[in-house]
């Protein structure tokens, strides 16, 4: 018989931890350990030293804190996704924040308290996957920043242009395809729509697809453009 040939075993994913609270390091370690396919490497208490090491270690993941002594968790944010995927792991729920972080490309969002220890390690593999994660405080906040702001934007511009677009129509949009709309006008890319409506990426590109063909539209600024000079009445449909 041949030798059977062994499937060489996937490296680990390689993760740092950066928060100033020595007991949620510990505990975060902690729950990760255990995993084979996962593997704290370094641990930071700042954002000057989660660069640095980040910098000398080249995690795969990073579990960043917002609140952070001297530099903190934002302003580290830019810098870090640079070098790694990063996964806010924090108990700071404000919508700016939580807004803030994704902009500037947070690949997830978990607020202390709402994740167990399956969710963590998910949310980790996730992550370095490239798919976005979201505890569901985190992804309601977003979602209900980003409507109350886009409606106010919208009013705006219809108050402005009600000559040009005297028809009110919805352009035929099932009521998801209202939702992923109205997320692309608040300027949220592929990936936070994704992860705020918990489709995948692709999903979200075959529903855009369909918007763009409904709003006789070949790109997203033009889509957005005949969106928000639209008042939206009447029941949309389903999808």
């Amino acid at each position: 018989m041949p030798p059977r040939t062994r499937t060489p075993t996937p490296a680990p994913i390689r993760i740092l931890i950066a928060d100033d609270n020595p007991v949620i390091r510990a505990g975060l370690a902690a729950l990760l350990s255990p995993h084979p396919d996962l593997r704290v490497i370094a641990q930071a208490t700042n954002g000057g030293d989660a660069l640095a090491l980040t910098r000398r270690h080249r995690p795969d993941v990073v579990l960043l804190d917002v609140r952070l002594p001297g530099v903190d968790g934002i302003s580290a944010l830019p810098h870090l996704v640079q070098l790694a995927a990063v996964l806010m792991l924090t108990s700071s729920r404000e919508p700016d924040v939580v807004r803030e972080t994704l902009l500037l490309g947070a690949n997830g969002y978990l607020l202390h308290g709402e994740f167990t220890p399956e969710d963590l390690t998910r949310a980790v593999r996730d992550v370095h996957e490239g798919r976005p994660h979201f505890t569901p405080t985190a992804a309601s906040v977003v979602l209900a920043e980003l409507r109350r702001r886009g409606s106010s934007q919208a009013q705006r511009i219809v108050a402005q242009s009600s000559e040009r677009a005297p028809n009110h129509t919805n352009f035929g949009l099932s009521s998801r395809e209202v939702e992923v709309m109205d997320l692309i006008a608040s300027g949220m890319t592929n990936q936070q729509i994704a992860a705020t409506c918990f489709i995948s990426e692709k999903t979200v590109k075959n529903h855009i697809n369909r918007i763009f063909a409904k709003l006789q539209s070949a790109s997203r600024s033009e889509a957005i453009a005949r969106w928000l000079g639209t008042i939206r009445s009447g029941a949309v449909g389903h999808g």
